[in-house]
């Protein structure tokens, strides 16, 4: 299924043949990096995972090995189905791994100047026909692919996280982008079995433009005194129904990420309504980034996680 309300920039009536890909290379083994391999294995296809953290690498087949031991418990895929997925996928800790590789996606942090030194060291050992990704939440697209020697093999692919269990993939064209490119991912994206939503490039996108203000708005509320943690996220799931409160979710994402998206949005668009809310900037400099540092808006290290304002 394919959400295309707009066709955006790069489409031709005269576009040639969608290249065929079966060899994904990721650069990043983190939370992202290890969901985008976990699906692309269970379709079938060959994966490379390159981190320069070695035990970064043993992490994410861990976690891909324990994630998938938990479908085959549910009965989402067979056990079959899991140890022929394991096997395809492979570790790497340098880009030259990567040079049989038909798609390359990027997961890694959200910093653009980051994204362009790995860009810039990649393509050198890129095959000259190779696309390369980003699973950018904000960044624009335009921007990364002009750092690139091949802005018109170079497309924004945005997996929700957790990837093996959120349908949504967002694809945003630069204004580079070709048709092949874009088509090539979408059939991709829909092998994979997720459905795909075509953002226009702008700051963000489609989610992000409008999940992280209503969290920066909660951290806002948080911050004015009109509620506590408990009480903000308590009204947002039993007032509003959502699965899980917007501190909560902040939380979860990770509100490094949080506050680098509000910058996107703020920065890109200048308008401000999209000024990150100081408590979520101090929490960012304290280290409290959550889920994954043990600490953001809640203590993660009392079970159940205790409100920490």
């Amino acid at each position: 299924m394919n959400v295309d309300v707009n066709p955006g920039f790069g489409s031709s009536p005269m576009a040639a043949v969608p290249p065929d890909i079966q060899q994904i290379g990721i650069i990043g083994a983190g939370q992202m990096g290890s969901g985008i391999a976990h699906v692309c294995a269970l379709a079938g296809l060959s994966v490379t995972v390159v981190d320069v953290k070695p035990d970064a690498l043993s992490k994410a087949l861990a976690t891909i090995s324990r994630n998938m031991d938990r479908q085959v418990n549910r009965s989402v895929i067979s056990s079959d189905a899991r140890d022929a997925a394991l096997m395809q996928i492979h570790t790497a800790t340098e880009f030259s791994a990567l040079g049989t590789a038909d798609l390359v996606i990027e997961a890694a942090t959200e910093k653009e100047d980051v994204k362009r030194s790995i860009y810039k060291a990649l393509t050198p050992s890129l095959k000259p026909e190779c696309l390369i990704a980003s699973n950018t939440s904000s960044i624009s697209i335009t921007r990364l692919g002009a750092s690139t020697d091949r802005a018109e093999k170079f497309i924004g692919m945005h997996f929700m996280n957790p990837v093996p269990v959120m349908k949504l993939v967002e694809v945003i064209r630069g204004i580079a982008t070709d048709e092949p490119t874009f088509q090539a991912v979408q059939t991709l994206a829909h092998k994979l079995g997720k459905i795909t939503a075509v953002s226009e490039d702008f700051p963000a996108f489609i989610v992000n433009r409008i999940l992280v203000p209503m969290i920066n708005e909660a951290v806002y509320a948080l911050y004015e005194g009109v509620g506590s943690v408990t009480a903000i996220d308590t009204s947002m799931k039993l007032g509003a129904n959502h699965p899980m409160g917007p501190l909560e979710l902040g939380d979860f994402i990770g509100l490094d990420t949080c506050l680098s998206i509000m910058q996107v949005l703020y920065e890109g668009l200048s308008d401000s309504k999209y000024r990150p809310c100081p408590l979520l900037v101090k929490y960012v400099e304290a280290g409290w980034l959550g889920r994954k540092s043990g600490r953001g808006f809640y203590d993660y290290t009392h079970s159940p996680p205790r409100p920490t304002r």
